[in-house]
């Protein structure tokens, strides 16, 4: 067989997980990697899939760098999506195309968006779909490689037997809780740091599943058990969590900086079993001391049902 390594390669490719990390500047970061790794010039159908306020815009600026969405969070393009303007003809037309399935099924038929579609990949250019799940059934075949977003991002280049679109929503859905429970708790932790402490936002931030972690460069001198008490009666106010103008949330009556201001929950109170290890751990690496908040609790997401072959192996359940 002389197929091109490139080829062997993604039939490899099940699925790969990241943390999708709150923020825009650090899911530019990741995203950008992500496409190094995982795109092809050759890949002409992407598949963009998550719920409103995961980050799906931010996901693709960062995947696909300049690309003009035709619908984001920042406001409706008042301009008509350029795919349904395409005309393989014209050789100024462009080659890459942005489409959001759920805005257009407003306005248009279901066969239109599908033709238009077919039009662009039949001609050589590359169409990104966002909310692929819902246009899926009607296209007819897979993208080509899904981004979806939740807790994480899950990278699939699908074959006959999947990942299937409405798999990989179902569980990003499920996740995505956990991803917004986690932001707000680590933005109340941070303000209660900054006003009781003296911890100032210069620290750093990471990941890790169901909750956060805050890096200090020398180990602070906090009392966990306090840090976590005050947090949790900021928690027990039910105080409201919205946008408070751009890289600024508002939460009750204060106002903390944040460039994910779409990634919270609505209110204080959905924050979930919230709870700080009783220690902080030390990374002997980066020689820094990690402060570990959770939230939510443990809960089988399905990752194992995102490939369906179709009953190969129902009734193996001894093997």
């Amino acid at each position: 067989m002389n197929a091109p390594s490139s080829y062997l390669h993604r039939e490899t490719l099940i699925f790969a997980t990241y943390y999708a990390p709150r923020g825009r500047i650090r899911l530019y970061r990741v995203a950008g990697e992500i496409a190094q790794r995982y795109l092809n010039p050759n890949d002409l159908v992407i598949g963009i899939i998550g719920r409103e306020g995961a980050g799906k815009s931010t996901l693709i600026k960062g995947l696909f760098p300049g690309l003009e969405l035709t619908n984001d969070d920042d406001g409706i393009n008042v301009r008509p999506t350029p795919l349904f303007g395409f005309n393989p003809a014209d050789p100024f037309s462009g080659h890459t195309f942005h489409i959001d399935a759920r805005y257009e099924r407003a306005f248009r038929q279901q066969y239109e968006i599908v033709e238009a579609v077919n039009a662009a990949v039949n001609h050589g250019r590359r169409v990104i779909i966002e909310h692929f799940d819902l246009i899926y059934p009607a296209l007819g075949f897979n993208a080509q490689v899904i981004f979806a977003i939740g807790e994480e991002i899950i990278v699939a280049r699908p074959t006959v037997f999947g990942p299937f679109p409405d798999k990989i929503k179902a569980i990003v859905d499920k996740t995505i809780e956990y991803r917004l429970m986690a932001h707000s708790a680590e933005d109340i932790t941070s303000h209660v740091l900054a006003q009781d402490y003296g911890y100032t936002p210069r620290m750093l931030h990471s990941d890790v599943r169901h909750g956060f972690v805050i890096n200090f460069r020398e180990r602070p001198a906090i009392d966990l058990e306090d840090l976590e008490a005050k947090v949790k009666a900021v928690i027990a106010k039910d105080v409201p969590i919205h946008p408070a103008g751009r890289d600024c949330i508002r939460v009750g009556d204060w106002e903390i900086r944040c460039t994910g201001t779409r990634t919270h929950v609505a209110t204080s109170g959905r924050i979930e079993n919230f709870r700080l290890l009783r220690e902080l751990k030390y990374d002997p690496i980066s020689k820094e001391y990690l402060l570990v908040g959770r939230v939510g609790r443990r809960q089988v997401i399905g990752f194992e049902d995102m490939v369906d072959i179709g009953g190969l192996f129902d009734g193996d359940d001894d093997l």
